[in-house]
């Protein structure tokens, strides 16, 4: 395990610049379409690789703009919101997997060989995608899921929404987003 997965020495996170870095350098790729679909997905829910992984096209109602939400390591479950540029980079994404083999299938993220995505997968595609977007850092995929609740905390969004959104059981476990705020010091000093 690297410095940067370990927070060791680096950053344990993306900013929303790297992030959509990420975005623009998978559309480059074999790919493109789907990777960065998956890239800003994982951002925007906080996903972790195993919930992206795991999304089935029931778990969507584009008519009502909702998606449901299936977290792991027994966290809660909840619905989100599908904002305009999400159900666009979705709609895209839709349209070029009823090519893929398996495209009859419920998974939403397909490999080549008609399969649902696994962690391994996503874990290469991001690394690749990091090198093609010149990020000084290794990306992985809870990478996007620390950016988000960052993202979130430094919009000024409640905690409790946060933990919700996310699907942490404990607030503690977002506690992480809000301690590193820095707009909590604005007006210190005058700053």
């Amino acid at each position: 395990m690297s410095a940067n997965e370990t927070g060791q020495g680096g950053r344990r996170y993306l900013t929303e610049n790297e992030v959509l870095a990420l975005i623009g350098a998978a559309l480059s790729g074999r790919h493109g379409v789907r990777d960065a679909c998956l890239i800003f997905w994982m951002y925007r829910r906080g996903w972790r690789v195993s919930e992206a992984c795991a999304l089935q096209l029931g778990d969507i109602d584009l008519e009502a703009r909702v998606v449901y939400v299936r977290r792991k390591k027994n966290g809660t479950p909840t619905t989100h919101p599908i904002a305009q540029d999400e159900y666009k980079a979705l709609r895209a994404w839709l349209k070029v997997r009823e090519n893929y083999k398996g495209s009859e299938g419920s998974a939403v993220f397909l490999s080549e060989r008609g399969e649902a995505l696994d962690r391994r997968q996503v874990n290469v595609m991001l690394a690749k995608c990091g090198e093609r977007a010149g990020l000084s850092l290794r990306p992985h995929p809870h990478m996007l899921r620390h950016a988000c609740g960052y993202k979130l905390a430094n919009d000024g969004h409640d905690t409790r929404a946060i933990q919700t959104y996310l699907g942490h059981r404990s607030i503690t476990s977002t506690t992480i987003y809000t301690e590193t705020n820095v707009g909590r010091f604005m007006g210190f000093w005058g700053g």
